[in-house]
């Protein structure tokens, strides 16, 4: 379903008591309930709730394996894709199924063009209204800004003309997704100049978003919901022209994530600068890793973002200690799933490869049950999965590229050899759109390999099976975080699937042992300056990209 951009209406809930409920959570995709317990302007606790039940999991029982690459990607309508890729490697590995070197890149190609729209959709649609004021844009002085904007670094455009444009929209009474927000709030500290910036770079994003989704069309048949990465490799086959145009819409994509998105995020974090204080959440990070190195598709560890996790436990401690921190493989074999607070009737703390799903909605009490999500851990730890998640694994694996711009952007916020400061809200925001710029030039390397692979002779797109049983776990990166799919095939009809996506593991409740899930976590120790409109911990939940 599309994304909810409607204002977020919060309800102060006993103002003695100190709750701040925020329901439902917009500019997000699904049902989103946050409900936080704030003293001295401080969240002390807090409650995520996922109000939707999926049920992918019964649908898919008793089709055939193939049938679940086209059903299960309809669990997102934002990262289908991920989903698509994940199920088709759950049941070619339960088939024994090896696709050849040219799908694992026209897979990887499908799978940044999605990252390049998600991640570009989230910092200008979804979150950027968090932290950017188009109000004050109406009062920014045209010559400072283009000052501005070349002093940043960031792509100059007709401000005046975004101006007017900002102007006429807001006389008009058409406000649409800016109507009813917070705009006096005192957390928005961006000048209008900058704000004015923000709002022309927040137009050209939706133009680019449209680019990287016709890559998707060309490569995948439409998007969202592609139809060509099917058990066995895939059903594209390229031509000269079509990878033309492919590496044409990539190229423009990068090229306006090199002169927006990086030099914007920059930009707007100094006033931000704050935001390395608190939303650290657990501290403990979990990847399955993304995007195959055609040499070794089998190698999670050679993935161009690896398989990994990281542990710090920042919530006991309070505070990250790189040095101190476990850098293990993250092992599918670990993860446990919880229910004691989840609406399930499902056997507890059941490895998803011989999981259950039985749905026994009850009632919403904190105190009890109070969501759908159920409470993946990791050796028996609670992780937060994502861009950061990704990021830092790539980075503790020495993967160079990921490194020298981490390191750069440390550097450029003064906080050069501290990684300890991603672990934040800057930081996760910030980690997002960094990755943003090392898919983009990865992409553009893919596409030439995949034309020095056709030039060579190399035709080989799809392998077929006669395998009617095994297990398989399609162990995969989304956007917003790890995403795995089980499989169980007898007699050629699934016998059992399971998933556990991102919203999952980052929204999932407290677990058997009392654990807070990832985002409540984080949300926890977030500032709230003004309980009726609780603008930071919306930042948090933002941040996440639930």
């Amino acid at each position: 379903m599309p994304e909810s951009t409607a204002t977020p209406v919060p309800t102060a809930v006993g103002a003695a008591a100190g709750r701040v409920v925020i329901d439902p959570i917009t500019r997000i995709e699904g049902h989103l309930r946050v409900e936080c317990q704030v003293a001295d302007g401080v969240v002390k606790d807090a409650w995520v709730s996922a109000g939707l039940y999926r049920g992918m999991e019964a649908v898919l029982k008793g089709r055939r394996p193939e049938d679940a690459f086209y059903v299960a990607q309809r669990i997102c309508g934002v990262c289908p894709i991920s989903h698509g890729h994940a199920s088709t490697m759950s049941s070619e590995e339960a088939l024994g199924i090896k696709i050849p070197k040219n799908a694992v890149i026209i897979r990887n190609l499908i799978e940044a063009a999605q990252y390049l729209h998600s991640h570009i959709l989230w910092f200008y649609t979804l979150a950027a209204l968090d932290y950017v004021n188009p109000v004050t844009a109406l009062s920014a002085d045209i010559a400072d800004t283009y000052a501005l904007a070349e002093q940043a670094g960031t792509a100059t455009g007709d401000f005046g003309a975004v101006q007017k444009r900002l102007k006429a929209f807001v006389e008009g009474g058409q406000l649409s997704i800016f109507a009813g927000h917070w705009w006096d709030h005192p957390a928005y500290k961006l000048s209008p100049e900058l704000n004015l910036i923000a709002v022309a770079h927040y137009l050209e994003a939706l133009e680019m978003q449209a680019e990287a989704a016709s890559i998707i069309a060309v490569m995948g048949g439409k998007f969202p919901h592609f139809m060509t990465s099917v058990p066995g490799g895939t059903t594209w086959v390229p031509t000269e022209e079509k990878l033309d145009d492919v590496l044409f819409r990539f190229t423009k994509v990068k090229e306006w994530i090199d002169t927006r998105l990086i030099p914007d995020t920059l930009a707007i974090a100094p006033s931000y600068i704050d935001a390395i204080n608190y939303g650290a959440g657990t501290g403990n990070l979990l990847s399955w890793g993304v995007f195959r190195d055609a040499e070794a598709p089998d190698d999670p560890k050679k993935r161009y973002l690896a398989r990994g996790a990281v542990y710090t436990d920042a919530f006991k401690t309070g505070k990250v200690d790189m040095a101190a921190a476990q850098f293990v493989d993250a092992d599918p074999k670990k993860v446990m799933e919880y229910v004691e607070r989840s609406w399930y009737e499902s056997p507890t703390k059941l490895n998803p490869a011989q999981g259950q799903t039985t749905a026994n909605f009850t009632d919403y009490k904190v105190e009890d049950k109070y969501s759908w999500c159920k409470a993946p851990r990791h050796d028996g730890k609670n992780m937060e999965v994502g861009p950061l998640a990704r990021m830092v694994v790539a980075y503790l694996s020495g993967r160079t590229e990921v490194k020298t711009i981490i390191d750069g952007a440390l550097k450029a916020l003064g906080a050069g050899g501290k990684p300890e400061v991603l672990f934040s809200l800057l930081g996760r925001v910030a980690a997002r759109n960094l990755e943003a710029k090392v898919v983009a030039d990865w992409s553009i390397m893919w596409v030439n390999d995949l034309v020095a692979a056709i030039k060579g002779g190399d035709s080989s797109y799809f392998v077929t099976s006669d395998a009617d049983a095994g297990e398989g776990a399609g162990l995969w990166e989304a956007p917003r975080g790890s995403v795995g799919h089980w499989m169980t095939v007898e007699g050629g009809k699934i016998e059992n699937y399971q998933v556990v996506a991102p919203t999952t593991w980052l929204c999932s409740p407290r677990d058997a042992d009392g654990q807070l899930g990832a985002m409540e976590a984080a949300l926890v120790g977030t500032p709230v300056a003004d309980a009726e409109k609780p603008l930071e911990p919306l930042r948090v939940v933002h941040s996440f990209d639930p």
